[in-house]
């Protein structure tokens, strides 16, 4: 878990936990110096749930994507008809390096057995209050490499469904917002420009 520390650019005052129940909710007051050479006190909650990975799996001669969806409740709280979202497979790295990470929870998710993970970015998803850094992967399925059902763990809470669709039908559910995720559609955008047969 990270904790806050001092800087040339800012001063720690005080950090207080408000919440450690699943992840870690903190405050805290700094002083931060801004660019005209003034100190400024400055109040912060940041939530903590620690880093993790995303990988989109991509068959190149199919032209297909591999995605799940899966219910969430913060969606559903803030709008969403039923709470489902379409997403690249992504879990937390609990301790493992990125790769690792990937690599075990696509299996989980969607039953691949990914062969060679490559990384191709690094984005801080929602910084102005969640510290979480994603690191953003893409790696080739064939049938073959298929050895499970997918589907998450049940003790997780996680009931996933797996889809597998063309790139340019994904694309075109970003656009409807049928897909609304934002690794998910960093991703498929990357695919996008790049295109599948250079990825």
């Amino acid at each position: 878990m990270p904790t806050p520390h001092d800087a040339p650019h800012v001063r720690l005052l005080d950090s207080q936990v408000l919440s450690d129940h699943w992840y870690t909710l903190r405050k805290t007051t700094f002083e931060y110096l801004r660019r005209n050479g003034t100190w400024q006190q400055q109040t912060r909650e940041t939530y903590d749930r620690g880093n993790g990975a995303v990988l989109l799996l991509f068959n190149r001669l199919q032209g297909t994507v591999v995605l799940t969806r899966q219910f969430r409740f913060p969606a559903f709280v803030n709008g969403s008809a039923d709470g489902m979202l379409v997403e690249a497979c992504a879990g937390l790295l609990d301790g493992d390096d990125p790769e690792s990470c990937i690599r075990r929870e696509v299996e989980e998710e969607t039953g691949f057995r990914i062969r060679a993970p490559r990384k191709v970015f690094e984005a801080y998803m929602s910084p102005g209050s969640v510290t979480e850094k994603l690191y953003f992967f893409v790696a080739e399925y064939e049938a073959a490499d298929r050895v499970g059902h997918g589907g998450g763990m049940v003790q997780e809470g996680e009931d996933i469904e797996v889809l597998e669709l063309p790139l340019s039908e994904a694309l075109r559910m970003c656009q409807s917002s049928d897909i609304q995720d934002g690794k998910t559609i960093m991703l498929l955008q990357h695919a996008a420009l790049q295109g599948l047969d250079k990825l």
